[in-house]
């Protein structure tokens, strides 16, 4: 025993338990963070309850379980609800009742003793709603061209009625974002080379004739775009949806405002499978909608990824090229101890500080500066002079620097001296031994680097919330308008889509699924992009091997 324990076997069985434990627990995590978010996209079974109060009054109810406990009946008791029972627990259901607009809140807690009849029609639907959640009811007709469709006429036309005003959705969506949107961007061009021209003094009538006849032929152009918006928009509204809702009474659905209907009571497996597929598929591509509530989240990942490669570009050259020069060209010495001391110290450093430097130095000062030099004729109303996408990728390049630097240095200490001799005594430059053999030795070294600085930058929050990152971002920063790449322009991410959603979220029990779905959203992106890292290492890694004997 006394052999066994000397040989070192123990701590080897020590520290495997530990590591195997603590993968468990990751992957428990991010099981319960699928579980939780995933199953939310399912469609739940839908319940008319019929419910009695303590004072004998009976009302109907309709919606969907979303959660269920038990609670002590004298805490209820001293709440002022009476309940006819000998139970120490009863059960209470937290229900969305949805049709937001005719109830206080579309989720409301329901003792069980109350319901006293429960049903599941097959009838019974969920009308998912661009404004004002979703609304739940019996469908009763559909007005469709000026004819009003009841029973299996309008069972057999709704779908095809939906995704025809879908369809002109869309479109006048495209019109209003792209080809409307691209008319604005000019005549803002316009505007600002006229302002520019009157500071330089160059107003001259001839040059401001020619900006009002583009102007003149851009006004034109919109108007006729105009025009044919407000005509897909009132043809997307035409047609109508009558609903019976929990009240009894028949409320009118435009199907402007109607994303989609189903029957979960009437699916079966696959149905529902189709239905779970195509709703996850909409919440990556969608924009969000109801303050974060509902809708997806597309500009937050395309923000999110855009903002950590824009960042991973930045980091890069400037972490190998401060490496290079501590490991092939700085004297050994207290100054280059310093040096290294203060990139370690750097690591340590609270994220938030980094945002409060990125805000005070490149917002403010390198922005404004870059305003008050190339967008005078914009001012007082900032161009860079603002957070925005280029600020928050500098800020978390500085940020994960720490990390290619220490990473690319061990790669180039593992290389050989006789390496770089061979190729000195070859007739090679220093440079070129440096470009040619060091550096693609170490790249996957220099790889590592940048996963770990990826794997950090696509989770940091704070300092975001700072230099660059907003609730909602009216554009993307990438679009057809020139320069087609806007580095100015703030944008979503979704690490603070979660703190939004979860903390600043009008409506809390609608929101909380939502974090759980996001959270693991994000931690795929971030997985993503960190095995696409892991690929072109390993390849360089094996393209270079040979070089390592």
């Amino acid at each position: 025993m006394g052999k066994w324990f000397k040989s070192g076997s123990p701590w080897i069985w020590m520290t495997g338990g530990a590591v195997s434990l603590s993968l468990v627990a990751v992957l428990g995590l991010l099981l319960l963070i699928a579980w939780r978010g995933l199953t939310f996209f399912w469609p739940a079974t839908l319940y008319e309850w019929q419910l009695t109060h303590p004072d004998g009054s009976q009302e109907r109810l309709i919606g969907e379980v979303y959660d269920r406990e038990w609670v002590p009946v004298e805490r209820l008791r001293d709440a002022g609800i009476e309940l006819d029972t000998d139970e120490e627990f009863v059960e209470r259901l937290l229900v969305k009742t949805g049709n937001r607009e005719y109830v206080p809140l579309d989720f409301r807690w329901v003792l069980a003793p109350s319901m006293v009849a429960s049903q599941t029609p097959a009838n019974l639907a969920v009308v998912e709603r661009a404004r004002n959640g979703n609304f739940y009811g019996y469908p009763v007709a559909l007005e469709q061209d000026g004819q009003r469709l009841t029973g299996e006429a309008m069972h057999a036309a709704l779908e095809g009625a939906i995704d025809d005003a879908n369809a002109l959705n869309a479109q006048a969506d495209r019109l209003q974002s792209k080809d409307i949107g691209r008319i604005n961007h000019q005549l803002e061009r316009l505007r600002l080379e006229q302002r520019k021209l009157a500071l330089n003094g160059q107003d001259t009538p001839q040059a401001l004739a020619s900006i009002q006849a583009r102007r003149d032929e851009l006004n034109q152009a919109y108007q006729v775009l105009e025009t044919e918006l407000f005509a897909l928009r009132n043809q997307a509204g035409r047609d109508a949806l009558f609903v019976e809702d929990m009240r009894g009474q028949e409320v009118r659905l435009p199907l402007s405002v109607v994303k989609g209907i189903a029957f979960p009571n009437d699916m079966h497996l696959l149905s529902k499978s189709w239905h779970w597929l195509s709703a996850v598929g909409s919440f990556i591509v969608d924009e969000p909608r109801e303050a974060n509530t509902e809708g997806g989240v597309f500009p937050a990942i395309f923000g999110t990824v855009f903002m950590v490669l824009l960042m991973a570009v930045i980091v890069t050259p400037f972490g190998v090229m401060a490496a290079i020069y501590l490991h092939e060209y700085a004297h050994k010495g207290p100054i280059t101890r310093l040096i290294r001391i203060a990139v370690i110290n750097l690591a340590g450093v609270p994220s938030i500080v980094y945002g409060v430097f990125g805000l005070g130095f490149f917002v403010y000062m390198v922005g404004g500066s870059i305003d008050e030099l190339f967008y005078p004729e914009a001012l007082p109303n900032p161009t860079f002079g603002t957070p925005g996408v280029l600020w928050s990728a500098l800020t978390l390049a500085i940020l994960t620097l720490p990390v290619v630097i220490v990473s690319t240095e061990e790669g180039l200490s593992r290389i050989p001296s006789a390496v770089r001799h061979g190729s000195l005594a070859l007739g090679a430059t220093k440079a070129e031994t440096l470009w040619r053999i060091i550096l693609p030795m170490a790249s996957p070294a220099i790889m590592t680097g940048l996963i770990l600085a990826v794997a950090r930058a696509a989770g940091e929050v704070a300092p975001l919330m700072l230099v660059g990152v907003v609730k909602l971002a009216p554009q993307l920063p990438v679009d057809g308008n020139f320069p087609y790449v806007h580095l100015d322009r703030k944008f979503m991410h979704l690490g603070f889509h979660i703190y939004d959603v979860g903390f600043q979220s009008p409506n809390v029990e609608a929101a909380r699924p939502l974090v759980y779905a996001t959270s693991f959203l994000l931690v795929t992106v971030i997985v993503a992009l960190n095995l696409t890292a892991i690929a072109v290492r390993n390849h360089l890694r094996e393209k270079f091997r040979a070089f390592e004997h």
